[in-house]
């Protein structure tokens, strides 16, 4: 043992016995890993692109209506103000009680209504009312899923389906006494025993030509509507989901206004209605569960767009196909698809840019003895847990404006489309969420546990997204099932591929090059041959094992099931290759410059990272192990070359410094004693 180390054991012994150690200050301030300089200021690298044109490319619409409701929540008390070193940070406290949050959501509603944020969600027309409604709720989720989630089952999903399909009677009453908040509505069609499978629901409603009235009956438990958002106390009407049975006959599920409280809060007679109780998340929605002993509507509250049943009892339909007049009863979904995919993307941005800022402030341990602690963002390893994660947002970015022009410039011929790619989507996006908010809640360590913090509180919250509107699951073999109608369909009569993006299968089968070089890696063109490869083998693969499978003796859908491990690795493909061609084209619409350059570095990442997580490549053999392993050593360049764009990307974000949280800035101030005792 030397001297120094004697020396220095004897003064950590000396300092245990004194009775006036030293003060803590005086070693902290040895500790330069303890001192906070902000990003924007210790990082020597210059902004080379636009920041505030790249936020343009990211939201896509209404930028100008989303700051102001920035602006209107930030300002008032209603949204919990909290001041933590000299900046004022907005979310939702946690802390309260599963009815104070419940009550705070609706007074938030009002605050918002007042003030005229939901003006046209429902009675406005054309694409640019949809898209302004669109991105004000966006901001609502970046604030609380709670509130987003009261206010979407209200008017995307009650009111989508009046607007749907309901008819002009059903538009005239209850439209904008939807809008403006004046009657309460929720969306009953989820049982206890049947939830992905609707036409398994079990509520029956028959008709009374005596009477002119539909009768509907919860007949047994499992047939209990269950996870009402708005039902457990607040909710005056919902829309009821339920088999139609005329004269005998079932002509399958159709959709009712029936009145579950009247405008003082009683529950109506032969309605019995409970709460689901508390969940890890969104407890300031009041979900509950409601039973109906033949309770008694008006013929008139036949949502009526798709059916009919006219005062004598007879059916009427001009879609006469079951399966047709089904996927038309689903049509409100695609909306709530289309606003949870957004959500999350939006979602993974608030949480890349806390934990991103605080990797370029936070240190630890060091490289060379007695040498600075070292940025956590400048080792290699934390730049591959979030810079890949960082590219995946920025792809999903142009994918979700993708998604909602489709929606909101959807016609009877393209449903089906807007259908496939919002259930890609919203899986894909949902499942990328949660592994975001994991990766960046081990990130930023102790500090991303704390609720303030909000990455660990969004755990909870956005789980539910997984099985919000579908099972993700399901929805993937959804998809291959639709891709596999499609290709039979083709190859049946002979004719090229046309739409869902698979118009590539009519071109040769493209051919990954015998050696890659990091520029061939890197290029587009390579890459979504990549892509391209992949799905097309994996939907002749499934094809043909169905094909087998049926060939044996299985039914179809038996066959689909028993082939559900290539629809998965199918449904996968097809949504990333969808994402990647998004990319391309935003990418390739930018002139010459920097913004394409960044946009380019991210394209590629956003790509091989997918090649290198996805060991399908490998499993069918479209990559060999040594250019699998010549894919993955290019990650790791590209993570360099865009860290010192990364302070920019997260800022291209346009996320008011009050909807980050307090690790995002001054992570040693707001964690001092004097913050503390304040």
């Amino acid at each position: 043992m030397d001297t120094d180390r004697i020396s220095r054991r004897t003064e950590i012994l000396s300092n245990h016995l004194r009775l006036d150690p030293p003060t803590a200050t005086s070693i902290l301030q040895q500790n330069g890993c303890l001192s906070y300089s902000p990003p924007e200021l210790s990082e020597s690298n210059p902004v080379t692109f636009d920041v505030t044109e790249m936020r343009r490319l990211l939201d896509g619409h209404n930028i100008e209506e989303r700051d102001w409701l920035f602006g209107l929540m930030i300002q008032s008390r209603l949204f919990n103000q909290r001041e933590v070193d000299g900046r004022v940070f907005v979310s939702p406290d946690y802390n309260q009680s599963m009815e104070q949050q419940r009550e705070m959501t609706m007074k938030r509603i009002a605050y918002l209504l007042d003030r005229g944020v939901f003006r046209g969600w429902l009675t406005g027309e054309g694409p640019q009312d949809e898209l302004r409604k669109l991105a004000l709720h966006e901001v609502i989720g970046m604030y609380d899923h709670s509130l987003a989630v009261k206010i979407g089952v209200h008017i995307f999903l009650w009111g989508g389906a009046v607007k749907f399909l309901g008819t002009k009677r059903h538009h005239d009453k209850w439209l904008r006494a939807t809008e403006n908040n004046e009657m309460k509505g929720c969306f009953a069609m989820s049982e206890l025993g049947h939830g992905s499978n609707v036409r398994g629901i079990e509520t029956v409603t028959t008709y009374d030509s005596n009477t002119g009235e539909f009768v509907i009956n919860t007949p047994c438990e499992s047939a209990q509507k269950y996870w009402i958002g708005g039902a457990a106390n607040h909710s005056t009407h919902t829309i009821v989901f339920s088999q139609l049975n005329i004269n005998g006959s079932n002509q399958g599920v159709h959709a009712f206004i029936a009145q579950i409280r009247d405008s003082a809060g009683n529950v109506c007679p032969n309605i019995r209605i409970a709460d689901c109780g508390h969940k890890i998340g969104l407890n300031g929605v009041d979900n509950g569960r409601i039973w109906f002993d033949n309770v008694r509507i008006p013929r008139e509250n036949l949502l009526n767009s798709v059916a009919d049943v006219s005062p004598s009892g007879e059916y009427l339909s001009a879609i006469k196909n079951t399966d047709q007049r089904f996927a038309a009863f689903l049509a409100p979904l695609t909306s709530g698809r289309v606003t949870i995919a957004v959500s999350s993307v939006y979602i993974s941005k608030i949480s890349l840019a806390i934990a991103i800022r605080y990797a370029l402030t936070r240190r630890a341990f060091s490289i060379k003895p007695n040498g600075p602690e070292v940025l956590l963002l400048d080792y290699p390893s934390h730049q591959h847990r979030l810079l890949p994660l960082l590219a995946k947002v920025y792809a999903m970015s142009f994918a979700s404006i993708e998604l909602k022009m489709m929606y909101v410039n959807r016609t009877p011929e393209s449903n089906k489309t807007v259908h496939i790619v919002s259930s890609a989507y919203k899986a894909t996006f949902t499942w990328n969420n949660m592994r975001t908010l994991q990766e960046c809640r081990e990130a930023c360590g102790g500090q991303g546990v704390k609720t303030e913090n909000r990455i660990g509180q969004f755990k909870g919250e956005y789980d539910v997204h997984s099985t919000f509107e579908g099972d993700n699951n399901v929805l993937m073999q959804q998809i291959s099932k639709a891709l596999l109608a499609e290709y039979i369909a083709c190859q049946t009569k002979n004719k090229p591929f046309k739409g869902l993006g698979l118009e590539h299968m009519n071109k040769s089968c493209p051919i990954v090059p015998s050696q890659l070089t990091s520029s061939i890696i890197n290029s587009s063109e390579f890459q979504i041959d990549l892509f391209h490869l992949r799905e097309r083998d994996l939907l002749m693969r499934f094809a043909a094992e169905v094909s087998e499978h049926q060939s044996h003796g299985n039914s179809k859908e038996s066959s689909f099931i028993l082939s559900y491990q290539l629809a998965e690795d199918l449904g996968r493909a097809f949504s990333k290759r969808a994402i990647l061609k998004t990319f391309m084209e935003a990418e390739s619409n930018l002139p010459a410059g920097s913004s394409k350059n960044v946009l380019g570095l991210l394209r590629s990442l956003y790509a091989l990272i997918c090649v290198d997580e996805d060991a399908a490549f490998l499993r069918y053999g479209y990559l060999s192990t040594r250019k699998a392993s010549a894919v993955r050593k290019e990650v790791p360049k590209l993570c360099a070359e865009l860290r010192p764009h990364a302070l920019a990307l997260v800022n291209s974000f346009g996320i008011p410094d009050a909807f980050l949280s307090p690790i995002a800035y001054n992570w040693v101030e707001s964690n001092s004693w004097s913050a503390a005792q304040n």
